[in-house]
């Protein structure tokens, strides 16, 4: 993995990796692709068109389910915290 900039230039640049191009960014002084806006919106149309949208049916029963995990771990915490609390009352009283 080649080293920062700021890193490379403290070495005296001999990352031979750096000239190359890494995939992030590709090298020191290079611009972005520019992208006119009618392109840009056909690329985002194209990746919304790819995106899967549950039905009312999954939404619901996930939701439902949720709400049932909710409940259930919410009732089982309680009786942890009881538990412990009580175990503390205890411990606190032989004092």
């Amino acid at each position: 993995m080649p080293l920062p900039a700021p890193f490379r230039k403290a070495r005296g640049g001999d990352d031979p990796l750096a000239e190359a191009g890494n995939g992030f960014g590709e090298g020191e002084g290079q611009a972005m692709a520019k992208m006119n806006p009618g392109e840009f919106l056909r690329q985002v149309r194209a990746e919304a068109s790819k995106i899967y949208w549950p039905s009312r049916q999954e939404t619901v029963t996930t939701a439902i389910f949720v709400g049932l995990m909710m409940l259930l771990l919410a009732v089982f915490f309680l009786g942890i915290d009881s538990l412990f609390g009580a175990i503390v009352r205890w411990l606190l009283s032989l004092l």
